[in-house]
């Protein structure tokens, strides 16, 4: 348990956020110069970006994918709920943070599955989200251009930074990723280390949105660890938890649009993104995302800078002390957690 006075002031500092700051989120018609986003990365709200453009917004059609793409393998996330990286009841009764299943496939063949009259689309569901810069990693900056992206022949119609971003944070991106799913894919509550650009190429993203002052309402609890694994008899999906042990750091909210799941001192914000709009989210912001029809997105993810007071402060808006253990009879979670890592984090 919380001490008193930690939680008090915590819901202080939310209430006196929402005071200040409302659920208002601007919106640019054009993009900003570098100076004006650093104002706005100053600031740290989301901002809705318009007529930020790239190559791959005119030209990626099915058949363009496909085509571009040919017989290239591709690693592609599968679960049979459309839940990957999130809090799922076992075959034991027991809550685990799932990961997925990650397969090898064509774009021709993922994408197959994504389409309303596969044979398999209400069986499985599958997710492209293998992120940390599957367009182009950090090491791409840095002049290692092995091993290559496996979207490597969709490059060119992606930048590899963003002139106005990286020149606001001095800093070029950490990763470059590419999204694509259905309306079934859902990704759960989360906050990343990252400053994330985020761009909706086709389909829709609907965005719930909560600052780094809501952490403590976001109920995080530490849940052993497991992945989804195919059966050797019957090929169907499995949740095996991991050995040795290893336990991560959640959000138990499944669903924040559940009335009364939040407390009602908790006012979320609420973003769609349609083709062509550019999200800045900043580092620490909670989100939990839902698509519309087949989605494409892309996103850039900028290091935060973790000197100064920003890193310490949201480190103590997620709450400081124990963090309880999401299976009751699990002994009790040491102090801040187990595993908090970026390689947890998606979109």
């Amino acid at each position: 348990m919380k001490p008193l006075v930690e939680t008090s002031s915590i819901r202080w500092l939310s209430q006196k956020y929402y005071e200040q700051n409302g659920d208002h989120i601007e919106v640019l018609e054009t993009p900003p110069s570098a100076l004006h986003f650093s104002r706005l990365v100053h600031i740290s709200r989301p901002v809705v970006i318009k007529g930020f453009q790239v190559p791959a917004s005119n030209l990626w059609s099915d058949e363009y994918l496909i085509e571009r793409m040919g017989t290239r393998e591709i690693s592609i996330a599968v679960t049979p709920n459309g839940l990957a990286d999130a809090v799922t009841r076992g075959p034991d009764n027991r809550l685990y943070f799932a990961e997925p299943l990650v397969e090898q496939m064509t774009m021709e063949k993922f994408l197959s599955r994504l389409s309303p009259g596969s044979v398999v689309n209400d069986s499985e569901i599958h997710y492209l989200q293998s992120q940390n810069g599957n367009l182009y990693a950090s090491g791409y900056f840095e002049g290692d251009l092995q091993p290559p992206s496996e979207f490597d022949p969709l490059r060119p119609d992606v930048p590899s930074d963003i002139p106005w971003c990286s020149e606001a944070f001095d800093r070029t991106p950490d990763a470059v990723n590419l999204w694509i799913g259905d309306s079934r894919s859902i990704t759960s509550i989360h906050s990343d280390p990252y400053e994330n650009i985020y761009t909706v190429v086709r389909g829709a993203k609907h965005f719930t949105l909560f600052p780094p002052t809501d952490g403590w309402s976001m109920d995080e609890h530490i849940y052993p660890h497991a992945t989804y694994k195919r059966s050797a008899v019957t090929s169907a999906l499995m949740l095996e938890p991991s050995s040795p042990t290893t336990e991560v750091r959640w959000s138990s909210i499944s669903d924040p649009h559940i009335p009364g799941v939040l407390p009602p001192d908790v006012h979320p914000v609420y973003i769609t993104l349609g083709p062509g709009d550019t999200l800045y989210l900043p580092a620490g912001w909670w989100h939990h995302v839902q698509q519309s029809e087949i989605t494409i997105a892309l996103n850039w993810w900028y290091d935060i800078e973790m000197q100064g007071m920003s890193w310490v402060l949201l480190s103590f808006l997620r709450g400081i002390g124990d963090v309880p253990p999401g299976n009751p009879e699990s002994a009790t979670a040491t102090e801040d957690g187990k595993e908090d890592v970026k390689s947890l984090t998606r979109t």
